[in-house]
């Protein structure tokens, strides 16, 4: 099995990159980022398919479409077709290519597709552990100045006194998704990291706001 695990990461690494585009929030850096996270979490679930774990944390991103784009919850359906027609064609595990799939598809958030299995829950849990700590915060600021999104609203960064928009304002996603990310995590182990980089994101926060000129309630 490390054998096949090693061998077929090099080679999804290869496949990854041959598609990559030029979104730095979802570079081959992400995908060894989101199967590291990966790694951890399958230190608590060893009964779960490390093999199939990796393939689709690796392509889960072959089809990348802009946040605002109007078939981005359509993406990962396309990345798992492509993904599952590449390594059928490079001679991957055949009884393994349903699950690497099923796991590409319900990685994400606007698809809203729920996990049906362990393996898909990892790389949803992995991929959501990489939108928060310093590497998530960078990555929400980085895809906001695409966006041309304002850092945050210039009066009212709190939205005491306005509805949240964080396609407006990058400071509004951290309210609008990151906070509700630990609690949307399928196991446990990913609740707990989730936790521990979402308290770093909250006191960025506190002190983005205090050098803004505002007061946290």
């Amino acid at each position: 099995m490390t054998h096949d695990l090693t061998h077929w990461q090099s080679h999804c690494r290869q496949l990854a990159s041959h598609h990559a585009g030029n979104d730095g929030a979802h570079d081959l850096a992400h995908l060894q980022r989101v199967w590291q996270s990966a790694s951890q979490l399958l230190a608590s679930y060893p009964q779960a398919d490390a093999l199939v774990v990796m393939a689709a944390c690796y392509l889960h991103d072959l089809v990348n479409l802009p946040k605002n784009h109007p078939e981005r919850h359509l993406a990962s359906r396309q990345a798992a077709a492509l993904a599952c027609r590449e390594l059928a064609a490079a001679g991957f595990p055949a009884d393994k290519l349903a699950a690497v799939g099923h796991a590409i598809e319900a990685h994400s958030f606007s698809a809203a597709i729920t996990p049906q299995t362990l393996e898909a829950q990892i790389v949803q849990d992995a991929d959501r552990l990489d939108a928060l700590g310093a590497v998530g915060l960078a990555r929400l600021f980085y895809t906001a100045g695409k966006m041309d999104s304002q850092l945050a609203h210039p009066d009212d960064p709190q939205a005491g006194q306005r509805a949240l928009d964080d396609r407006r304002y990058a400071l509004d996603h951290i309210t609008v998704k990151l906070a509700t990310l630990p609690a949307s995590m399928q196991t446990d182990a990913g609740r707990a990291l989730g936790a521990q980089r979402l308290a770093w994101v909250m006191q960025f926060r506190e002190t983005f706001l205090a050098e803004w000129g505002t007061t946290p309630p």
